[in-house]
């Protein structure tokens, strides 16, 4: 037979001597006994029949314990007590000289061996006569209280002495409700958790992304743990905008005698994007096994400008182009390596065309292009890292998809997170990025040449960059802040506005300070990056990006930001289309990175405003000057120019009809007044749009 062994929690505590700490607490001089009947391998036993005697009043108090084996009687008197307890099949449980002070809180953990075959009945312990009278056999009770499933029991025999035959312990299907498929159980439909208002359980279709939907990833479309999640976007851009444009030859008005031409445009973007995403794993939290994801885009776009020569290099082509492309935006196959802890800290490997932002606000690298990312997380989540390498993809230039040529451009990054770093809520990352741009000679698909540069000895030439960067992001208290800092090094072996081979050494630094007051958030931003005030010497002090695309100072509010300017009869940009950095490159998707750049000075103020919990507005303003001028005069031969470029102010809204990210419409008015140095080199006109975006996901 199987030991009886006893574990008794140690004398009752008392909390009557306490010092009273909460005002007017008032301390109950009853007692209470609490305990859990376990098998012997400490599962816990109900059904079991427990009886507790006042051995001064004679008084007995029964009991059946629950499904966990818990059991408790409170409000006792104080006095001394005996406890016994019994069930079918299993040996009884006496223990005697329990004494209770006021107060006090007895605990009591004992275990129940099962009694062996054969077993003809139980000697009754002697009972001693100053016990009085033995205690009637304890009803049999349910448990009331309980939400766990109790054991079949009887009630404990009238004699401990007669014996009795076992029964027989219950089958299965008396205890558990087999569930084979959790994934298909059906939750009732019309139950309402409050009348008249919330239907939780709601039955799912196919086309509704809301409830439950085999192709949204809520239950699993193969076996018990392999989920397709099927994403439909649509993304549609409209915007009018005026920029200072070369009225050149070929123009669309040949009796104009002014330089500059007619600065209206119109453009028009409508991306449709289909995604599949197959992953074995769980719904959440715990890192998916293996993955692999599927993103084609296809892409239509229509520019209507008012001369000729912008929308092709070929001014026949006229002041207007439809044009479209499709893109494979994402295609990779992901595999977990490694569980390093229970905390669902792990090692991943991804290979293939994938999105990848580098740091808080994408001020280096943010693209989509195929390469090998191993990334993970350690120390309960507090630390993430990323190593990943990435051969770089063409760009469609109208339409900003992938194409399938290779672009000669090799990109390495690694960085590592810290969460909670000096105090929780605030996040620092220390990051190194590779820029490693071969030599290459490149017209884009509207026949301008971007590589090499159309400026000064065209030459196809390599560019080696380092970039050395530590950031932060998250809050201290009230204040919200984000910050970055950006030392890059290396060397361009042929300049084309240096005329030479440089040395590269520039800096950027970008802050931002932000206080949520209600349903305001107030914003003030810093953004530098350095310019080259001797562009001829051999040291660009210049600073650029990778692939930048910085959610910063406004992003899609700005116009400086998000429009792009170009300079005009040079073939290159003032500022590209979703930059900051006036670098003087052909263009940021298929130009190479140039260090020899005028930099910039930027100061920004701004609120965002929580109008509902569907629509939020934005107002913003940027005050722009460049940090060198050196670089510009010398391109446009052109001395004394001026540091100013403009104020950039915008308003706009986002707007949520279904408060969620499923339709988001976003729209808004921007403005460019130009200070002395933009109309130096430009106009003197300002320059405005006004835009829309309307994005349906499913």
């Amino acid at each position: 037979m199987l030991p009886l062994t006893l574990l008794v929690g140690g004398a009752g505590v008392s909390y009557a001597g306490q010092v009273q700490r909460i005002p007017r607490q008032i301390f109950s001089n009853a007692a209470a006994v609490i305990g859990i009947v376990t098998t012997p391998d400490g599962l816990g036993l109900g059904g079991v029949a427990v009886v507790l005697q006042n051995l001064e009043t004679g008084r007995s108090l029964p009991a059946i314990t629950n499904g966990d084996g818990s059991f408790r009687y409170l409000n006792l008197a104080p006095g001394r007590y005996q406890i016994k307890a019994t069930r079918d099949g299993f040996l009884p449980f006496a223990q005697g000289d329990i004494n209770l002070g006021a107060g006090d809180v007895f605990p009591l953990m004992f275990p129940m061996s099962a009694a062996p075959s054969g077993f003809d009945g139980l000697r009754e312990i002697p009972r001693l006569p100053d016990l009085g009278p033995k205690p009637p056999p304890a009803p049999q009770e349910p448990a009331t209280s309980s939400t766990y499933r109790n054991l079949p029991s009887a009630p404990p025999p009238a004699d401990a002495s007669e014996a009795k035959p076992l029964s027989p312990l219950p089958t299965d299907d008396r205890v558990f409700q087999a569930v084979p498929n959790r994934w298909g159980y059906e939750f009732p439909t019309d139950y309402h958790r409050y009348p008249h208002f919330e239907v939780p359980y709601v039955k799912g279709h196919w086309y509704d992304p809301f409830n439950r939907n085999k192709w949204k990833g809520d239950y699993p479309i193969i076996g018990n743990q392999t989920f397709l999640n099927v994403t439909f976007s649509s993304d549609t851009f409209a915007d009018g905008r005026r920029l200072p444009v070369p009225s050149g030859q070929g123009s669309a008005s040949p009796g104009e005698s002014q330089f500059f031409g007619r600065f209206g445009q119109f453009f028009l973007s409508q991306n449709f994007a289909f995604s599949f995403d197959l992953f074995h794993g769980d719904t959440s939290f715990r890192p998916a096994d293996w993955r692999i994801q599927i993103t084609p885009e296809v892409n239509v776009n229509y520019l209507a400008t008012q001369e000729n020569g912008l929308v092709n290099f070929d001014v026949r082509k006229g002041t207007t182009r439809l044009d479209s492309h499709l893109g494979l935006q994402e295609g990779f196959a992901e595999v977990k390596l490694k569980d390093l802890s229970n905390q669902f800290d792990f090692v991943s490997l991804r290979v293939g065309v994938q999105s990848f932002t580098s740091d808080f606000r994408g001020f280096i690298f943010s693209d989509q292009e195929p390469g090998v990312r191993l990334f993970g997380n350690f120390d309960s989540n507090r630390y993430q890292f990323n190593a990943a390498y990435f051969a770089m993809l063409e760009k469609d230039t109208n339409s900003g998809l992938n194409s399938m040529a290779y672009r000669h451009q090799q990109v390495m990054i690694a960085n590592l997170y810290r969460q909670d770093f000096i105090k929780p809520g605030y996040t620092i990352q220390a990051s190194f990025h590779y820029d490693k741009d071969d030599p290459s000679f490149h017209y884009d698909s509207d026949n301008f040449l971007v590589r090499p540069a159309p400026i000064g000895v065209v030459m196809p030439h390599s560019v080696r960059a380092y970039y050395y960067g530590l950031t932060g992001d998250g809050h201290f208290g009230k204040l919200n802040l984000t910050h970055a800092f950006y030392q890059v090094l290396g060397h361009d072996r042929f300049n084309e506005i240096a005329g030479r081979r440089v040395d590269i050494n520039a800096q950027m630094a970008a802050v931002e300070l932000s206080l949520d007051k209600d349903w305001l958030r107030y914003r003030l931003s810093f953004f530098y990056a350095s310019g080259d005030k001797h562009p001829r010497d051999g040291t660009a002090r210049g600073f650029d990006t990778i692939f930048d695309n910085p959610n910063f100072a406004g992003g899609f509010f700005s116009f400086w930001d998000r429009e792009g300017i170009r300079l005009t009869s040079t073939g290159v940009g003032l500022v590209s289309p979703d930059s900051l950095v006036p670098d003087l490159r052909t263009s940021k998707m298929q130009g190479q990175a140039n260090f020899v750049n005028p930099g910039l000075f930027l100061y920004n103020a701004g609120v965002d405003i929580d109008i509902t919990p569907k629509l939020r507005g934005f107002v913003n303003l940027n005050l722009l000057r460049f940090a060198r001028t050196d670089p510009l005069e010398l391109l446009l031969f052109q001395s004394n120019i001026h540091a100013g470029i403009g104020a950039d102010s915008g308003i706009g809204f986002a707007y949520r009809p279904p408060l969620s990210e499923n339709i988001v419409i976003t729209g808004g008015f921007d403005t460019l007044v130009p200070f002395q140095g933009l109309r130096d080199i430009s106009t003197n006109r300002t320059l405005l749009a006004v835009f829309m975006n309307v994005r349906f996901k499913f």
